[in-house]
């Protein structure tokens, strides 16, 4: 016998360990927080805040601001680390200005590795290839430095022409650095539905996170922009695009209304409880009752 075959019998008498199982993309660990800072009813400060994602059992949390919650960033990314919650993204300027860097000192301070999520305006230009140039001049000193700090950049789509997912990938593909992706928004793709597993399917190899929303036809036109998810008449096919389209990242449940947060989320957190066993064929059980939302027409 020889000593290969030897060692590879002895090797496979050993007791192997079962590879972890990848995460469910639309269970609990896998989702994150988003949209819960300027939008809440309570105002929460950071140590309400986490307390709050800890009580909802959020592991991952996006930070979304404004100016004058900047100066306790510093203090809310210690108490995310303190009690095991991922800084998954932070909303991020398209500049490297007083206000990025304040995110960054702090970022680098922890340091934690949230995406930095970008959006800007229409970047100018006569045609399309000098307006991807444009928006590349803008997001590329952004992309450099975030990757000093093992950071990667997320492309926003808030409408217009930056939040077109055709020009995203246009963007991230004429920038050519592997720090740079997209993070998709149902809640600004209305005008996306009819061609949403087209636009998913050229955005996914670049796809970093994915945020959630209750969705209708025209529900934007219709004032029905943001609703909790299980309301929209298009939610069960539009989890089952997603999953469907093979994206496999993070998750983000949506606050971005002026109710209580804890409520806004519980809302969107019932709502998924209720659309998922449908995804594998189960009857719809009854519809829970909301907080934030008279519920399914």
């Amino acid at each position: 016998m020889t000593r290969a075959l030897s060692l590879a019998i002895l090797l496979a008498a050993l007791p192997t360990r079962a590879a972890d199982p990848p995460p469910r993309l639309f269970e609990h660990p896998n989702l994150f927080a988003w949209c819960i800072v300027p939008f809440d009813a309570k105002k929460r400060g950071p140590e309400e805040r986490v307390a709050m994602l800890k009580q909802l059992g959020f592991t991952k949390y996006a930070y979304d601001w404004r100016a004058e919650h900047l100066p306790t960033f510093d203090r809310e990314v210690g108490l995310l680390k303190q009690h095991g919650i991922e800084l998954t993204a932070v909303w991020f300027p398209a500049n490297l200005g007083a206000d990025a860097r304040a995110l960054l000192d702090v970022i680098v301070k922890h340091k934690v590795t949230p995406q930095l999520w970008v959006t800007m305006g229409d970047p100018g230009g006569a045609d399309q290839a000098a307006k991807v140039a444009n928006a590349v001049k803008v997001l590329r000193p952004i992309a450099d430095e975030a990757a000093k700090f093992g950071c990667k950049v997320a492309l926003y789509n808030h409408g217009g022409w930056f939040g077109e997912p055709a020009n995203q990938v246009a963007v991230v593909e004429a920038l050519k650095l592997p720090n740079v992706g997209i993070v998709y928004n149902l809640h600004h793709g209305h005008d996306h539905l009819p061609r949403f597993r087209e636009h998913l399917a050229a955005m996914r190899p670049h796809l970093l996170a994915l945020n959630l929303n209750g969705m209708l036809p025209d529900g934007e036109k219709l004032g029905k922009k943001i609703l909790p998810l299980g309301v929209g008449t298009l939610d069960l096919k539009m989890l089952r695009d997603i999953a469907a389209g093979g994206y496999a990242g993070p998750i983000g449940i949506l606050g971005h209304t002026q109710d209580d947060a804890e409520a806004r989320l519980r809302d969107n957190l019932d709502g998924l409880a209720w659309l998922r066993p449908q995804l594998a064929g189960t009857p719809a059980g009854p519809f829970p009752k909301l907080r934030t939302h008279p519920g399914r027409p």
